[in-house]
Protein backbone atom coordinates (compact mmCIF):
# COMPACT_ATOMS: atom_id res chain seq x y z
CA UNK A 1 0.00 0.00 0.00
CA UNK A 2 1.18 3.30 -0.64
CA UNK A 3 2.24 5.69 1.70
CA UNK A 4 -0.62 8.66 1.96
CA UNK A 5 2.37 11.36 2.42
CA UNK A 6 3.56 10.29 -0.95
CA UNK A 7 0.22 9.92 -2.46
CA UNK A 8 -0.84 13.56 -1.11
CA UNK A 9 2.82 15.10 -2.78
CA UNK A 10 2.28 13.03 -5.66
CA UNK A 11 -1.49 14.58 -5.87
CA UNK A 12 -0.88 18.28 -5.28
CA UNK A 13 2.40 17.87 -7.73
CA UNK A 14 -0.42 16.97 -10.58
CA UNK A 15 -2.77 19.42 -9.35
CA UNK A 16 -0.21 22.27 -9.84
CA UNK A 17 1.12 20.65 -13.32
CA UNK A 18 -2.36 20.85 -14.48
CA UNK A 19 -3.12 24.30 -13.81
CA UNK A 20 0.15 25.24 -15.54
CA UNK A 21 -0.79 23.09 -18.46
CA UNK A 22 -4.15 25.31 -17.92
CA UNK A 23 -2.42 28.66 -17.93
CA UNK A 24 -0.55 27.51 -21.20
CA UNK A 25 -3.54 27.11 -23.07
CA UNK A 26 -5.35 30.09 -21.96
CA UNK A 27 -2.36 32.10 -23.15
CA UNK A 28 -1.79 30.61 -26.60
CA UNK A 29 1.65 28.74 -25.26
CA UNK A 30 2.94 25.62 -26.13
CA UNK A 31 2.58 23.08 -24.09
CA UNK A 32 5.35 22.13 -21.91
CA UNK A 33 7.07 25.58 -22.20
CA UNK A 34 7.00 26.52 -18.21
CA UNK A 35 9.19 24.27 -16.14
CA UNK A 36 7.89 23.81 -12.91
CA UNK A 37 10.64 24.38 -10.05
CA UNK A 38 9.40 22.33 -6.82
CA UNK A 39 10.77 24.72 -3.93
CA UNK A 40 12.49 22.35 -1.45
CA UNK A 41 14.14 24.74 0.86
CA UNK A 42 13.56 24.01 4.15
CA UNK A 43 11.58 20.51 3.44
CA UNK A 44 12.64 17.08 4.63
CA UNK A 45 13.98 14.73 2.63
CA UNK A 46 11.25 12.65 2.75
CA UNK A 47 8.96 15.34 1.24
CA UNK A 48 11.73 15.26 -1.75
CA UNK A 49 12.50 11.65 -2.18
CA UNK A 50 8.40 11.73 -2.69
CA UNK A 51 8.44 14.14 -5.50
CA UNK A 52 11.13 12.41 -7.00
CA UNK A 53 9.51 8.82 -6.84
CA UNK A 54 6.27 11.17 -8.79
CA UNK A 55 8.27 11.83 -11.21
CA UNK A 56 9.33 15.26 -10.96
CA UNK A 57 12.50 16.08 -11.16
CA UNK A 58 13.67 19.93 -10.72
CA UNK A 59 14.29 21.41 -7.28
CA UNK A 60 15.00 24.49 -6.25
CA UNK A 61 17.17 25.72 -2.94
CA UNK A 62 17.84 29.06 -1.12
CA UNK A 63 21.25 27.89 0.68
CA UNK A 64 24.25 26.53 0.23
CA UNK A 65 24.45 24.60 3.03
CA UNK A 66 21.08 22.93 3.18
CA UNK A 67 21.96 21.60 -0.33
CA UNK A 68 24.72 20.07 -0.09
CA UNK A 69 23.17 18.40 3.14
CA UNK A 70 20.98 17.24 0.40
CA UNK A 71 22.76 16.01 -2.14
CA UNK A 72 22.49 12.52 -1.70
CA UNK A 73 18.96 13.24 -2.60
CA UNK A 74 20.07 15.32 -5.74
CA UNK A 75 22.43 13.09 -7.40
CA UNK A 76 20.28 9.91 -7.15
CA UNK A 77 18.97 10.18 -10.40
CA UNK A 78 20.77 12.06 -13.52
CA UNK A 79 17.70 13.86 -14.29
CA UNK A 80 17.43 15.86 -11.58
CA UNK A 81 17.99 19.85 -12.03
CA UNK A 82 19.21 21.89 -8.81
CA UNK A 83 18.28 25.67 -9.24
CA UNK A 84 19.88 27.44 -6.88
CA UNK A 85 17.20 30.58 -6.41
CA UNK A 86 18.90 32.12 -3.37
CA UNK A 87 21.35 34.82 -2.67
CA UNK A 88 24.58 32.83 -3.32
CA UNK A 89 27.44 34.35 -0.99
CA UNK A 90 31.17 34.54 -2.76
CA UNK A 91 32.41 32.03 -0.14
CA UNK A 92 30.07 29.82 -0.55
CA UNK A 93 30.53 29.28 -4.60
CA UNK A 94 33.40 26.68 -4.47
CA UNK A 95 31.64 24.77 -2.42
CA UNK A 96 28.65 24.81 -4.38
CA UNK A 97 30.10 24.40 -7.31
CA UNK A 98 32.31 21.11 -6.24
CA UNK A 99 29.62 19.04 -6.14
CA UNK A 100 28.99 16.88 -9.57
CA UNK A 101 25.75 17.91 -10.01
CA UNK A 102 23.79 16.75 -12.68
CA UNK A 103 22.54 19.61 -13.72
CA UNK A 104 23.16 23.65 -11.90
CA UNK A 105 21.20 26.50 -12.48
CA UNK A 106 22.02 29.62 -10.30
CA UNK A 107 18.78 32.05 -10.31
CA UNK A 108 20.36 34.74 -8.39
CA UNK A 109 23.43 36.84 -9.91
CA UNK A 110 23.16 40.47 -8.88
CA UNK A 111 26.43 41.83 -8.37
CA UNK A 112 29.72 42.00 -10.24
CA UNK A 113 31.61 40.06 -7.20
CA UNK A 114 29.32 37.22 -7.61
CA UNK A 115 29.70 37.15 -11.41
CA UNK A 116 33.72 37.29 -10.73
CA UNK A 117 33.66 34.66 -8.36
CA UNK A 118 31.66 33.03 -10.04
CA UNK A 119 32.91 32.67 -13.65
CA UNK A 120 36.68 32.21 -11.96
CA UNK A 121 35.61 29.07 -10.36
CA UNK A 122 34.29 27.63 -13.02
CA UNK A 123 37.30 28.20 -14.96
CA UNK A 124 39.60 27.04 -12.22
CA UNK A 125 37.25 23.55 -12.32
CA UNK A 126 36.79 23.46 -15.70
CA UNK A 127 33.38 23.40 -15.66
CA UNK A 128 30.47 25.83 -17.19
CA UNK A 129 27.35 26.94 -15.27
CA UNK A 130 23.63 28.07 -16.37
CA UNK A 131 22.99 31.08 -15.00
CA UNK A 132 20.20 34.30 -14.66
CA UNK A 133 20.29 37.78 -13.05
CA UNK A 134 18.02 38.20 -10.40
CA UNK A 135 16.03 41.98 -10.76
CA UNK A 136 14.79 43.73 -7.99
CA UNK A 137 11.91 45.59 -9.39
CA UNK A 138 10.12 46.32 -6.60
CA UNK A 139 13.16 48.43 -4.88
CA UNK A 140 12.96 46.01 -1.43
CA UNK A 141 16.52 47.02 0.52
CA UNK A 142 15.59 43.32 2.41
CA UNK A 143 15.90 41.75 -1.17
CA UNK A 144 18.55 40.61 -3.05
CA UNK A 145 18.89 41.22 -6.89
CA UNK A 146 19.99 44.31 -8.93
CA UNK A 147 18.42 47.53 -10.07
CA UNK A 148 17.41 48.40 -13.32
CA UNK A 149 20.12 51.04 -14.07
CA UNK A 150 23.15 47.99 -12.96
CA UNK A 151 21.36 45.36 -15.50
CA UNK A 152 23.62 46.25 -18.39
CA UNK A 153 26.82 46.20 -17.07
CA UNK A 154 26.03 42.93 -15.19
CA UNK A 155 25.03 41.17 -18.43
CA UNK A 156 28.38 42.44 -19.86
CA UNK A 157 29.81 41.05 -16.98
CA UNK A 158 28.34 37.75 -17.16
CA UNK A 159 29.29 37.55 -20.85
CA UNK A 160 32.72 38.10 -20.08
CA UNK A 161 33.26 34.43 -18.86
CA UNK A 162 32.54 31.76 -21.47
CA UNK A 163 32.34 29.37 -18.06
CA UNK A 164 28.74 31.12 -17.77
CA UNK A 165 25.58 30.46 -19.84
CA UNK A 166 23.46 33.21 -19.54
CA UNK A 167 19.76 32.15 -19.71
CA UNK A 168 17.89 34.62 -18.40
CA UNK A 169 16.44 37.25 -15.60
CA UNK A 170 14.85 36.23 -12.65
CA UNK A 171 12.63 38.23 -9.71
CA UNK A 172 10.49 38.08 -6.92
CA UNK A 173 7.61 40.68 -6.70
CA UNK A 174 6.71 42.09 -3.53
CA UNK A 175 4.65 39.99 -1.57
CA UNK A 176 0.98 40.34 -1.91
CA UNK A 177 -2.00 38.30 -1.58
CA UNK A 178 -3.47 39.58 -4.68
CA UNK A 179 -1.72 37.59 -7.42
CA UNK A 180 -2.70 40.68 -9.98
CA UNK A 181 -0.09 42.84 -7.80
CA UNK A 182 2.59 41.13 -9.22
CA UNK A 183 1.17 41.77 -12.61
CA UNK A 184 3.09 45.00 -13.24
CA UNK A 185 6.64 43.43 -12.27
CA UNK A 186 6.27 40.13 -14.75
CA UNK A 187 5.46 42.23 -17.30
CA UNK A 188 8.61 44.68 -16.88
CA UNK A 189 10.94 41.84 -16.53
CA UNK A 190 9.81 40.30 -19.58
CA UNK A 191 10.24 43.62 -20.97
CA UNK A 192 13.42 43.87 -19.94
CA UNK A 193 14.36 40.11 -21.09
CA UNK A 194 13.25 41.08 -24.76
CA UNK A 195 15.60 44.38 -24.57
CA UNK A 196 18.21 43.16 -23.34
CA UNK A 197 18.14 39.53 -23.95
CA UNK A 198 15.87 38.40 -26.77
CA UNK A 199 12.18 36.73 -26.18
CA UNK A 200 14.12 33.49 -26.15
CA UNK A 201 15.66 33.70 -23.06
CA UNK A 202 14.29 32.62 -19.66
CA UNK A 203 11.94 34.28 -17.38
CA UNK A 204 12.17 32.74 -13.75
CA UNK A 205 8.97 34.35 -12.10
CA UNK A 206 6.05 33.20 -10.09
CA UNK A 207 5.11 31.57 -6.50
CA UNK A 208 2.39 29.29 -5.37
CA UNK A 209 -0.15 32.10 -4.68
CA UNK A 210 0.40 34.23 -8.53
CA UNK A 211 2.02 31.42 -11.34
CA UNK A 212 -0.69 31.44 -13.43
CA UNK A 213 -0.61 35.45 -13.73
CA UNK A 214 3.40 34.92 -14.18
CA UNK A 215 2.53 32.55 -17.04
CA UNK A 216 0.37 34.70 -18.16
CA UNK A 217 2.55 37.37 -18.63
CA UNK A 218 5.70 34.94 -20.12
CA UNK A 219 7.07 33.09 -17.07
CA UNK A 220 8.96 30.03 -18.39
CA UNK A 221 9.57 28.83 -15.28
CA UNK A 222 8.12 29.13 -11.81
CA UNK A 223 9.25 28.29 -8.59
CA UNK A 224 6.83 27.04 -6.40
CA UNK A 225 7.15 25.06 -3.00
CA UNK A 226 4.51 25.50 -0.59
CA UNK A 227 1.04 24.62 -2.95
CA UNK A 228 3.30 21.17 -3.14
CA UNK A 229 5.05 20.44 0.18
CA UNK A 230 2.73 22.58 2.42
CA UNK A 231 3.18 25.82 5.02
CA UNK A 232 6.69 26.42 6.27
CA UNK A 233 4.81 29.33 8.62
CA UNK A 234 7.05 32.02 6.99
CA UNK A 235 4.98 35.12 5.76
CA UNK A 236 6.80 35.32 2.68
CA UNK A 237 6.72 32.03 0.66
CA UNK A 238 7.20 30.26 -2.96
Amino acid sequence: MLDESFLAVKSRLLEIKERIRRAELREGREEGSVELIAVSKAQQAQGIAEAILAGHFAFGENYVQEALEKRGLFLSDPRIELHFIGHLQRNKVKALLQVPWPRLVIHGLDSERIIDELGNRARALGTRVEVLIQVNLGGEPQKSGCTLSALPALIDRVRTFPELILRGLMTIPPWNPDPEQSRPHFAQLRSLRDQFLGPNAWLSMGMSHDFEVAIAEGATHVRIGRAIFGERGKSEQA
